[in-house]
């Protein structure tokens, strides 16, 4: 008879929701800068004040904010 031993997980492994996290809070400065910058250059443009810099910085943060979400609640159907 042969028994299967079950596998063993790396001891980094306690450390995945750690680095993911982390991982996600980067995301969401270089998305909330890039969009801000690139707002700002569509108002030098177009000479409308704040209006696409603030609306483009919302935009990201809105977007990276939603997939962090959908992650997490993916995340949370496997465990």
């Amino acid at each position: 008879m042969v028994t299967i031993q079950p596998t063993q997980k790396p001891a980094y492994h306690q450390y995945q929701h750690i680095m993911v996290i982390s991982a996600w809070g980067f995301v969401i400065a270089f998305a909330s800068f890039l969009f801000l910058w690139l707002g700002y250059k569509i108002d030098q443009y177009f000479g409308t004040a704040p209006n696409f810099m603030f609306g483009m910085f919302f935009l990201a943060l809105f977007l990276t904010i939603g997939r962090l979400y959908q992650e997490a609640w993916q995340r949370r159907k496997d465990v």
